[in-house]
């Protein structure tokens, strides 16, 4: 299962996550990534709450198939019965100890990053903005060139 997510998300999880937002929000459907399924009105529940509880079921749907249309068949199988909000939970499950594991590790090496005696400064500045490229903090090309000089 992780295999198939891996290979779904291409190691960019917060990108995807990010893009996928970008285009729920211009839909007015963000919120059904942040919040379960509503409760369904009871029976004998007024015309206009029933209503009301259609629009979020049809966004959900929808948000859902377009979330499992980008996945691999394996993914699909295995989240189809899912809906969009216990999708994004089931991935978020997934990566999120993955996620704490490498930036513990990135912000580690980060930390040990020390200068060698005679070594020349360039490099030493080079491999810690690497590193903070890698913890998801790139440095705009000015500072950097700012940083090295």
């Amino acid at each position: 299962m992780k295999v198939a997510a891996q290979a779904w998300l291409g190691g960019q999880v917060s990108m995807k996550f990010r893009n996928l937002r970008i285009v729920l929000k211009q839909e007015r459907k963000e919120y059904v990534i942040e919040e379960p399924i509503p409760d369904e009105p009871v029976a004998n529940a007024p015309r206009a709450d029933k209503d009301k509880f259609k629009k979020p079921l049809d966004d959900i749907l929808d948000v859902s198939c377009l979330m499992l249309a980008t996945m691999t068949p394996e993914l699909q199988k295995q989240r189809g019965d899912m809906v969009i909000y216990e999708i994004i939970q089931n991935l978020k499950e997934i990566f999120e100890r993955q996620a704490y594991q490498e930036m513990y590790k990135t912000s580690k090496a980060l930390f040990q990053c020390k200068m060698s005696d005679g070594s020349p400064m360039g490099a030493h500045v080079m491999a810690y903005i690497q590193t903070l490229e890698k913890l998801g903090f790139p440095l705009k090309d000015e500072l950097t060139t700012d940083d090295i000089l």
